[in-house]
């Protein structure tokens, strides 16, 4: 296939300007394009996947040509096995996504655009090797996500979008004063991402920690890592249910893609510097106080988003560990989370859509109304407590394998942590799905064609990956390796120098 990138980045494009010709009343016309320009990136994605070489640390399916060239900005895109995962969830992801705004019945046309523009923003992080092409991809995203949530919204819709755009251009600011730092302090001036990390040894140490803390707050943001994760709730429970889908399962995961990406890759040193303050330790605050925050609250939705905080602490406290076990771990809990929280927000969506309203005492004996409906959820919060035979759970024992060595402590916190996660997940079940059946909901119906078909894929991912995780692990191996020991080697030289 030829230019295989560019076609699975900007397919949705092409979708989004035949949407902006649609004329007013082809709003069904306007869902059937959406669905149909996120087809191809999926059948690209199926396609990368089956020809990536996974004995390999070098970037694949490169494409590079001249942009700008008096700034040394080129169009270069590839991947490796840090981004071939990400790459496959963002296409799996947003092809169920589409499916599940049908249900949206006000500026059809205006919302799939935006869509897609998302989709493009999205796919373009993970592909491309050019820091200044991935800091515009990066800035695409903001934009449609502020909209769809301020627009299409629940009733704090404004308060919640201002708050993500306020947040995130935060950390963009910082993302921009680092990347220039970068260009004009290497050992040439450059943006390829690639020869930045070929001479990561050129920046001084008093850089090299400037740097990583201005990226780091940046991507920290993105995860949201603990004290930065007060936007989420807020944006989670406000988005419609599609755009929450994609929140938890693709743009929390550009946070810690950043930090593999440019912190580990082009500023090593720092970034073994750094680790167990930076990522460890707030990664385990991320584990128990989101979890206890999942624990108290009364809104479905709002515990689910809380969920995902607790849930990307771990893979902030694999990566901090740096063992070949964590960083895998953490890198597949990234892939699984995005799967299983997309199950997750779409079955809250399906009640809401129902109900038209997410408080947890105000249901009561679903199952026996809704059976169909009630054993996906239940399969659900198995997978998300970590079951083993699921996915989740495979993930994060790799990640605390990983991380026993280096952190027993911290290790201990992320693990008994499990306690809490069955705690907050078996008695929402409980209170939404057994005992009597609420009399106010007799007459709700099961799930629809379309509701199963967004929901059944995931879940049978989420079930082959928890029998056979190598279908992941295998893509993820050399490369995550490779930078793993370019950031233990980068410390070793300062180790050697204040040795006596």
């Amino acid at each position: 296939m030829s230019h295989p990138l560019t076609l699975i980045t900007f397919v949705p494009l092409i979708g989004m300007a035949l949407i902006l010709l649609c004329p007013k009343g082809y709003e069904s016309l306007i869902r059937w394009i959406a669905a149909a320009a996120t087809v191809p990136q999926l059948a690209i994605a199926g396609w990368l996947y089956a020809n990536f070489d996974t004995t390999t640390t070098a970037m694949q399916f490169v494409e590079r040509r001249a942009w700008i060239p008096a700034y040394h900005i080129f169009y270069f895109l590839g991947v490796d096995g840090i981004s071939i995962s990400m790459v496959l969830l963002t296409a799996i992801i947003c092809f169920i996504s589409v499916f599940a705004s049908f249900s949206i019945e006000r500026g059809e046309r205006g919302y799939y655009a935006l869509l897609m523009l998302l989709d493009t923003g999205m796919m373009g992080v993970f592909v491309a090797l050019d820091f200044f092409l991935f800091y515009i991809f990066w800035e695409v995203m903001l934009l449609p996500m502020y909209f769809l949530i301020g627009i299409w919204g629940g009733p704090r819709r404004e308060y919640a979008a201002i708050k993500f755009f306020l947040y995130t251009l935060l950390g963009s600011v910082l993302i921009l004063l680092a990347m220039l730092g970068l260009y004009y302090y290497g050992a040439t001036p450059s943006f390829d991402m690639v020869e930045l990390a070929r001479n990561a040894g050129h920046y001084s140490m008093a850089f090299q920690r400037v740097a990583w803390i201005a990226l780091f707050i940046g991507f920290a943001i993105k995860i949201p890592a603990f004290p930065f994760h007060t936007w989420l709730p807020d944006a989670h429970v406000e988005a419609p249910t599609a755009i929450s889908v994609i929140l938890a399962g693709v743009l929390l995961k550009m946070g810690t893609y950043g930090i593999l990406r440019v912190n580990y890759s082009i500023l090593p040193a720092a970034s073994h510097e750094f680790a167990f303050w930076l990522l460890g330790v707030i990664g385990v605050i991320n584990i128990v106080y989101g979890a206890l925050c999942a624990m108290a609250q009364t809104d479905y939705k709002k515990l689910i988003a809380y969920s995902s905080v607790s849930h990307m602490g771990y893979v902030m406290l694999g990566m901090a560990a740096m063992t070949e076990a964590g960083i895998n771990g953490a890198v597949l809990q990234m892939f699984n989370h995005g799967t299983i929280t997309a199950m997750l927000f779409l079955l809250v969506g399906v009640i809401y859509d129902r109900a038209h309203h997410r408080e947890i005492s105000g249901f009561g004996g679903l199952a026996a109304q809704m059976p169909a409906y009630a054993a996906l959820t239940g399969f659900a919060f198995f997978a998300a407590m970590g079951l083993p035979g699921l996915s989740a759970f495979i993930s994060e024992v790799l990640v605390l394998i990983g991380a026993w060595p280096r952190y027993p402590v911290m290790t201990m916190l992320g693990a008994g942590t499990a306690i809490l996660t069955a705690g907050y997940m078996l008695w929402t079940f409980q209170r939404i799905y057994l005992g009597p059946l609420n009399d106010k909901y007799r007459n709700l119906g099961d799930l629809t064609l379309r509701e199963a078909f967004t929901l059944v894929p995931l879940a049978i991912i989420v079930l082959i990956l928890g029998v056979y995780p190598h279908a992941v692990l295998d893509l993820l191996g050399p490369s995550l390796n490779h930078v793993n020991r370019v950031v233990l080697m980068a410390h070793a030289p300062a180790v050697a120098a204040v040795t006596p």
